[in-house]
Order: structure tokens, then C-alpha cells, then sequence
């Protein structure tokens, strides 16, 4: 190692040659390489904050564990471990600088891993970066260890705790529905079907519908998180654990389950475990439902809203910003608009994990980049997209309750409430007439003598039009359906 102290690089060596490094990087030459091969996405791995804390943790717990089985120098041990602390504590985090696209299955990761560890570890001893034949990326840092077990697992553990923070946001959105439907709970509105006119519900149970469907959501992602808790560490290249002790793999384990409070399991074949990537797969599959049923949310949301005036215009969202450069006071349906784009790329990002994993061969998939890339992305991007619906748009939408009232008491929808009483012919031919006439339902109903007045108020109550009160027994028919003449 060499320091050029006017040009302010060190020179490191790999089986390639020899590069200048700059001075104060924390990575070194295998990161260098990366950097120069793949000037791909223009986006480096520390933007997935957690995938890096994954990799330190693993990097922490193979050091305590090559410490436990004696294959590594207690003091080497020491540094590496206290050095990796740092990373996950969010230290260094912008040296981790290697695209999140690359070729080689993550092994520029990894490197880039055992690079910025052992040089803050070599920091910490009062050594200089790149004194490597004091403590080693590979013989060290990396001892028992190969990319093809680090990097899925690093992958596994960083969604594992990614994935809380969106669960965590899922909740909030859901709750913030609950609370809507709760104010929203006595305000009828006409429900719809195939975008037509169908019976009447509240908007409460509209909006405790979304809640709901958010709730079942977050059940699948938390079923799903278990599937990123079967790691392959002990591995190595291919499976067969070669350069490992055979202590380490359950050392390694029982540290790295202490370090991220998970409970991961070793696989209990790690030639399939290394080969197979279709974890990643149903994992993505999860994000994907999630995404595309708040999308159908949002579709919902902004049809209420839409208008105001020429459009259903059932409830209010909350005006973001201008939504035209020539109409003055148009308002869009941003935020909801927003979601909706996630969404897509969700869906778009699941596919590409889908022909990842299908594009893995023999004993290696070479793919996982782009496939920790685009759930990473997705969970991300999903996090955001949720927490803006919440607090940008859901707790500030209010319901437009007179145009609701309006329109139930117009719709002939209100009629399907009276069958059982006076039949669906008679039901039928005064929906006909409520069309032709655009009279009220009940005064027809009145007029027609097939019910009392107080008869139809007690059927045609919110309480009963939204089925939040059954009928628990018929009124007599007073006149049979021939006898309702069509004006």
C-alpha cells in the first residue's frame, strides 16, 4: 500500500492490476472496479438504508462467529465487529457507493461491504486505509463467507426490517379510513355497480370497506415476511459450504439472531437455498397485491370526488395545488393520481422479479440485483405513497352531505328496499315511472296505496336502506303488482 500524498489516493491491487484509490474512501479497488463497469441505474445500494444494515449485520455476526470457532484472531474479530456496529448504527452509509444494478450476483456488494468495514475497522486501530495486510476484506472481513450466502441473506434481513416501517404506515392508512367511516356513518349515499345506479349504503360503510381491505393487506405482508426468515448462511459458493468450519453455520445463525431480533432458520438444503430465489418471488407477489388494490382505492376516490360540479362530486379532497396552467380554480385529484402511479410501477417491478428468478441457472441465480433493487423500490416508494394518501389527502376529506340526501331520495334504487313488500313487478313498474317522471320513490309508493306513509319512512330509514338494521319480518302486501298502473 502507498500513499501519494500530493494526489491524495493510495494505490490498491487486485488480480487485475493496480488502481489509485482516493485517500479518504472507505472503499477500495473491487468497489472502484464496480463503479467504472456499472454506471448503470445512477443510483448506489445506500439508498436502501436497510439492505446496508442488513449487510453489516451479517458482516458482525460471521466475525463474532469465526471468533466463537476460532478461526479468526480475537482482536481482528473485535475491530470487525465494533466497525460493522457503526454501519448499522447509520454510520458511513454514503460509502457504500456501488450501483444497485450490476452484474456478478451482488458480489460488488459484498466487496463494497468488506471494504468499507475493514477500512473503519483499520481507522479505528490507527491503521491507514488500505493497510490490508494488517486486517484483510477477504481474509477477514469475508472469512467463511462467500457473496452467494451474504448477499441473499443481507437481502432477506434488510426487507425484514424494511417491510415494518410499511407495515407500520399500512396501519396509519387504515386507521385513517376507520376514522372516515366512523364520521361518514349516517350519511346514505347510492351505491354502484358496473358504474350504475344500485341500492343505497352509507358512505361509512364505503369508506370501513377500504379499511378493510387494507386490514386484509396487511395480513398477507406479515405472512409473507416469514418467507425472508429462511437464510442460507454456511453456504458459501454453492451449497456445499466449502471454506467454511463446520461450526460456523449454526454459529453464525444464533449471532445473527441475536443482532436483528428475527427468527431466522438456516435452510435445511442450501444447494436448493442458494439457487432458488422463489422467495423473493411471492414476497414481490404480496407488494403487488397491496399496491393494486389501494390503486383501486384511489380509482374509487377519485371518482367520488370527481367534478365537482359535472361529476359525482359525493365527497371533497383536500385542494393540494393548482391544477391548471389555463383553467383558473381547477383542483386535481393529485395525491390519489400519485398512488395510482406507484402502483404501476409495483406491478412493473414484480414482473421483473418474476423473470429474475425464472432467468437463475443451475447453481446460482446471477439476477438478485435487480430483483433486491425492485422490492426495495417498490417497499419504499409504497411506504411514501401511503403515508401522503394519509396525510395529504384521507384526513382532510369531508363528505358533500346534501348532494348525497339529494340523490338517494331521486334514486330509483330505494325500491329494491320495498320488494320484499310489494313485489318486483309493482317495484319494478314504479322504478319506471321514478325514471320517466323524476318523482320521489315513497310518494309514489304512498300514491299508489301500496304502502302507509309511515310504513315506507320506517323501511326507507337509513338505518334500514344500509342494512345496518335488518328486517326481520314482512308488512302484508296491500295490493297485488297488476293493480300499479304506469303513468
Amino acid at each position: 500500500m502507498a500513499l501519494d500524498a500530493m494526489t491524495r489516493t493510495r494505490t490498491e491491487t487486485d488480480s487485475l492490476g493496480s488502481l489509485e484509490i482516493p485517500a479518504d474512501a472507505y472503499w477500495g479497488i473491487h468497489t472502484a472496479r464496480a463503479l467504472e463497469n456499472f454506471p448503470i441505474a445512477k443510483r448506489p445500494i445506500s439508498v436502501y438504508p436497510d439492505l446496508v444494515r442488513g449487510l453489516a449485520m451479517v458482516k458482525q455476526a460471521s466475525a463474532r462467529a469465526n471468533r466463537e470457532i476460532g478461526v479468526l484472531d480475537g482482536a481482528k474479530a473485535d475491530l470487525i465487529d465494533r466497525a460493522a456496529q457503526r454501519v448499522i448504527d447509520g454510520e458511513f452509509h454514503d460509502e457504500f457507493t456501488v450501483g444497485v444494478i450490476q452484474g456478478g450476483a451482488g458480489t460488488s456488494t459484498n466487496m463494497n461491504a468488506n471494504e468499507v468495514i475493514t477500512n473503519i475497522a483499520l481507522e479505528m486501530a490507527g491503521r491507514e486505509k488500505g493497510d490490508y495486510a494488517f486486517l484483510s476484506p477477504i481474509d477477514d472481513t469475508n472469512r467463511s463467507q462467500s457473496t452467494n450466502d451474504v448477499y441473499p441473506t443481507a437481502i432477506k434481513i434488510g426487507l425484514a426490517l424494511v417491510l415494518q416501517s410499511l407495515l407500520e404506515e399500512l396501519a396509519l392508512l387504515r386507521t385513517s379510513f376507520l376514522a372516515k367511516a366512523e364520521e361518514f356513518h349516517d350519511v346514505l349515499k347510492v351505491g354502484r355497480t358496473q358504474l350504475q345506479d344500485a341500492v343505497p349504503m352509507t358512505l361509512g360503510q364505503e369508506f370501513h370497506g377500504f379499511a378493510t381491505t387494507l386490514g386484509e393487506d396487511y395480513s398477507r405482508l406479515t405472512e409473507n415476511a416469514y418467507l425472508m426468515y429462511e437464510i442460507n448462511m454456511g453456504a458459501t459458493a454453492i451449497g456445499t459450504g466449502i471454506t467454511a468450519h463446520a461450526g460456523y453455520g449454526g454459529a453464525v445463525l444464533r449471532h445473527l439472531r441475536e443482532i436483528t431480533g428475527l427468527d431466522l432458520e438456516t435452510a435445511t438444503d442450501l444447494v436448493e437455498s442458494t439457487s432458488d430465489t422463489g422467495a423473493f418471488m411471492s414476497f414481490s407477489s404480496s407488494l403487488k397485491r397491496n399496491a393494486v388494490k389501494l390503486s383501486k382505492i384511489c380509482n374509487d376516490l377519485r371518482l367520488l370526488s370527481s367534478g365537482p360540479q359535472a361529476g359525482l362530486g359525493e365527497i371533497n379532497l383536500p385542494p393540494r395545488q393548482a391544477g391548471s396552467s389555463i383553467m383558473p380554480g381547477k383542483v386535481n385529484p393529485v395525491i390519489p393520481e400519485v398512488v395510482n402511479q406507484v402502483a404501476f410501477s409495483v406491478v412493473g417491478a414484480d414482473m421483473t422479479v418474476t423473470m429474475a428468478v425464472e432467468g437463475g441457472q443451475l447453481q446460482l441465480n446471477a439476477f438478485e440485483p435487480v430483483i433486491a433493487h425492485s422490492i426495495y423500490q417498490s417497499i419504499t416508494w409504497m411506504r411514501q405513497a401511503m403515508w401522503t394518501l394519509r396525510v395529504n389527502c384521507v384526513d382532510g376529506i369531508t363528505a358533500n352531505r346534501e348532494r348525497l340526501g339529494a340523490m338517494v331520495g331521486s334514486s330509483v334504487g330505494v325500491v329494491t328496499a320495498l320488494t320484499p313488500f310489494i313485489g318486483y313487478a309493482a317495484s319494478a313498474a314504479l322504478a319506471k315511472t321514478a325514471l320517466l317522471t323524476h318523482r320521489n320513490v315513497a310518494d309514489l309508493v304512498v300514491e299508489a296505496g301500496l304502502m302507509t306513509r309511515d310504513e315506507v319512512t320506517k323501511q326507507l330509514s337509513p338505518a334500514r336502506l344500509s342494512g345496518l338494521q335488518a328486517v326481520t319480518a314482512a308488512i302484508p302486501i296491500v295490493r297485488s303488482a297488476d293493480s300499479v298502473v304506469e303513468e
